[in-house]
């Protein structure tokens, strides 16, 4: 089966280069296809505090895709795992999701905060962050994956 998704528009500024940490503080715009939207898509998104940004890692190219283990950003301090068990760009489908701050809305643009994406980046959907949807009951992680996310925010 293949699927054919059409981006819904592209991020707008933040960072150009796709580093592994510090993203807490970069800012971008994601700006919706003109030619497909109007600025009621966006309607009601500003009540929100936090949306998920769903995007596709476009400069991954097939080469670098990884469909077995490794040891996540090349490490080999933290245990070699499974693709689907990291958050690597480096995925079968390139997709990525982030929860991100709402700065503000702006006609058909959204800024946000602390999206781990790059300028240009396609951007395939966006959701508003319902507490509803979050986590319930405890969750659980490797210590290496909290190491790993010690200096990414």
């Amino acid at each position: 089966m293949t699927i054919t998704m059409t981006p819904i528009g592209r991020v707008e500024g933040g960072r150009d280069v796709p580093e592994d940490d510090d993203w807490g503080q970069s800012r971008a715009k994601i700006a919706l296809d003109p030619a497909r939207f109007t600025a009621e898509a966006l309607m009601g998104l500003e009540t929100f505090s936090h949306a998920e940004v769903i995007y596709v890692f476009d400069r991954v190219t097939d080469d670098q895709i990884v469909t077995g283990a490794r040891h996540p950003r090349g490490n080999p301090a933290w245990p070699k795992i499974g693709i689907f068990a990291q958050r690597g760009k480096n995925r079968p489908n390139r997709i990525g999701v982030t929860v991100c701050r709402i700065v503000a809305v702006d006609g058909l643009h959204l800024e946000v905060e602390g999206l781990d994406a790059i300028d240009g980046t396609p951007v395939l959907d966006i959701k508003p962050m319902m507490a509803g949807f979050a986590p319930r009951g405890e969750h659980r992680e490797p210590d290496w994956a909290r190491e790993i996310m010690a200096t990414y925010w």
